[in-house]
């Protein structure tokens, strides 16, 4: 019996790494669908959280889940466990856009400063105080 089990275990394991495998791609691949993929939405960081913050229910039907171009303003930048984040000045001072990016957009996003004005793109997965982008990439760059 605890062979059996042991054998369906193995089995259940193997078949869960084969899903993960299939729904969650390697992130080089992600990047070259990134680069290539035109964003659904264009908007400005301040009316993305003030939209969440004012309805969010409204605002996951329109953003979550989609590939979103965000305009904003640095408010910081940070390489914590090896993750690289940059984050957007929201509507308040209290909520932010919070872009975690590709590792590969490492050079790029040690060059910015805060208070620059930047675009990002990436795909939208919510507000937890702060509306939440991941796989992001740096569009462009403004010195101000």
């Amino acid at each position: 019996m605890n062979r059996k089990l042991s054998i369906i275990g193995f089995v259940s394991v193997l078949f869960l790494l084969l899903i993960l495998y299939l729904v969650f791609p390697n992130s080089k691949d992600s990047y070259m669908e990134m680069n290539a993929v035109s964003a659904d939405i264009t908007i400005s960081s301040e009316e993305l959280v003030s939209s969440f913050m004012v309805d969010e229910r409204s605002a996951n039907s329109m953003y979550r889940g989609k590939v979103i171009e965000v305009e904003g303003i640095v408010k910081d930048v940070t390489f914590l466990n090896n993750r690289n984040t940059v984050f957007l000045y929201g509507d308040n001072k209290y909520s932010s856009v919070i872009c975690d990016m590709f590792p590969n957009q490492e050079n790029e996003i040690k060059n910015l400063k805060k208070g620059q004005k930047i675009k990002i793109k990436g795909v939208c997965k919510g507000f937890l105080k702060d509306a939440i982008l991941l796989n992001c990439m740096l569009i462009n760059t403004t010195n101000q």
